[in-house]
């Protein structure tokens, strides 16, 4: 199966060096050049994964993200970044996205972590019982849908993968770096801020009280547990 990847990219050599070397990679790929082209190709274009610049002309790659998770699109999405600053990143991944780099970058990070993200991208039949039902929240894991007082709550694919990890291992304490190795297909340390971002973000949509969480619970020193 050939990936497409859809890259949104206002530099018009580095789109054409990325373009060129994804495709050398055995992807197909199909590029935009502004933040509203980029928007409607995500949109309507069914690709497997979306390569977005932040400063592009026309719709700042934060609301193309947004807007794209807006309509129900849940491919994962790789967020390119001029700026060091970690607001700006984590402000990507509350938002929706499920990666980020910081230009410049080497093409093997970037190829490295598309892999990864296509690996985990595909969400698997469970094993278990498919739907869960915890207080007002119910979670249908081979309907990849989750719904809160009858509402549906949308989530990135992302934010749907660590959940289902959550659903299938209740009461267990899993470090940030099982998360991140069983959900995200990484092993770096430096990234374990991204599990942090993706709990905040699962708790404002799905807890009671976001300050007081119930069902996913901070254990000190060790990472997180769910618990329902």
């Amino acid at each position: 199966m050939t990936h497409r990847i859809l890259l949104v990219e206002d530099e018009a050599d580095l789109r054409t060096t990325l373009e060129d070397r994804l495709q050398s990679e055995g992807y197909k790929v199909e590029c935009a050049a502004d933040g509203e082209e980029g928007t409607n190709k995500a949109v309507h274009g069914d690709f497997d994964l979306v390569i977005l610049d932040v400063m592009l002309p026309k719709k700042r790659g934060f609301d193309v993200c947004r807007d794209v998770r807006k309509a129900g699109i849940v491919a994962p999405i790789i967020m390119l970044t001029a700026r060091a600053e970690i607001v700006d990143k984590v402000l990507g991944l509350r938002i929706g996205a499920d990666d980020y780099l910081t230009k410049p970058f080497d093409m093997m990070e970037l190829t490295a972590r598309i892999e990864a993200l296509l690996r985990r991208a595909p969400l698997q039949v469970p094993e278990k019982d498919e739907v869960h039902q915890f207080g007002d929240v119910r979670i249908d894991l081979r309907g990849t849908s989750v719904s809160r007082k009858g509402k549906t709550v949308p989530l990135s694919a992302r934010e749907f993968q660590l959940l289902r990890y959550f659903v299938l291992h209740p009461g267990q304490t899993l470090s940030r770096e099982v998360l991140l190795d069983k959900v995200w297909g990484y092993s770096a340390e430096a990234f374990t801020r991204t599990v942090d971002v993706h709990v905040a973000s699962l708790r404002q949509k799905l807890e009671r009280d976001p300050k007081k969480p119930a069902l996913f619970v901070t254990v000190l020193g060790l990472g997180y547990k769910f618990t329902a």
